[in-house]
């Protein structure tokens, strides 16, 4: 009789494997999934990145800031800009210049006259001498370059020749002045020079080459300012200050076409004598690198001055 029972209730009541159960509750879970629609979330708008600005667009900017200051600050900074200028120019040549003989000469009130700040020792008036004439080029610079912008005025050999007696005026005038004679044999720089015979022809060379229409249609301003300083300083036309003449002129090709002075720092010296004997690729990313650092400094000045004042040090 047991044996009956067990096998009736075993017809009656069949018992479902676990994996059968799990399958049919699995097939259930998908009919009713197949039939109900899951809401999907709209994209969200992803917001694209601020424009780079490019560097003439940042010195705009700045310039614009900067004619909106207080003429205090706006005289502050130029001087700060100047001493710094020609203080890391200067070095780059061999010449450090003490802050007390920056200073001397900037607040001498007149070129002509041979007193100086009191205080002042006079044994470094002609130190004072040679900053104030650099400081004189400095200005011609800015001036030619703003011109040019407006009135599309031509770089010429005479520009260059102009920069050069700025800072020789015993040298003569542009009908007179007259390129090295010689090789130097004690020298700053190391890399080639070119013969002397050669210097007219080289220096019209680069000339040609930056007015070429050409090389400003497939080259960038800081490319080609970079590379005509690096050529001329290759032929090195004059005996002496060739360096200083080849910066300013490559800082005038910059202001001219809207970039801020590209202020090589006395710390790269070594570098950049290298970049002289290397390629001009060298050179142009040390020019980049001083636009760059020229930048960051006088955005970090506006910013401290337009907060909560100023301490010029750029």
């Amino acid at each position: 009789m047991a044996a009956k029972a067990s096998a009736k209730s075993s017809k009656k009541d069949p018992v479902s494997s676990p994996a059968a159960s799990l399958g049919s509750s699995g097939n259930a879970s998908r009919a009713k999934g197949s039939k109900r629609k899951l809401a999907v979330a709209a994209p969200r708008e992803i917001e694209p990145p601020p424009k780079q600005l490019t560097l003439e667009e940042r010195w705009a900017s700045l310039e614009e800031r900067l004619a909106k200051a207080d003429p205090e600050f706006q005289r502050a900074y130029q001087e700060s800009l100047d001493m710094s200028w020609i203080y890391h120019d200067s070095a780059l040549e061999g010449s450090v210049y003490t802050p007390i003989e920056l200073r001397s000469a900037v607040d001498q009130p007149d070129p002509a006259a041979s007193s100086f700040p009191a205080g002042t020792d006079s044994s470094i008036q002609p130190i004072c001498e040679e900053i104030r004439r650099h400081r004189e080029a400095l200005e011609y610079v800015r001036d030619f370059a703003s011109q040019a912008r407006k009135k599309r005025m031509p770089v010429t050999i005479d520009v260059v020749k102009k920069i050069y007696l700025i800072l020789h005026p015993e040298e003569g005038d542009i009908k007179t002045v007259k390129y090295r004679k010689d090789i130097p044999q004690h020298r700053l720089y190391f890399h080639e020079y070119a013969p002397p015979d050669k210097i007219t022809y080289k220096v019209r060379q680069v000339l040609d080459w930056i007015n070429d229409p050409e090389t400003r249609r497939t080259r960038s301003a800081v490319r080609i300012a970079a590379r005509a300083h690096y050529d001329l300083l290759r032929v090195f036309p004059f005996t002496t200050d060739s360096g200083k003449v080849a910066r300013l002129f490559m800082n005038l090709l910059l202001l001219k076409n809207g970039f801020p002075p590209a202020i090589v720092h006395s710390t790269e010296r070594q570098r950049y004598y290298e970049a002289l004997k290397g390629a001009s690729a060298v050179m142009t990313q040390i020019v980049h690198e001083s636009i760059e650092n020229n930048l960051a400094s006088v955005e970090k000045l506006l910013e401290a001055h337009e907060s909560k004042g100023y301490a010029v040090k750029v």
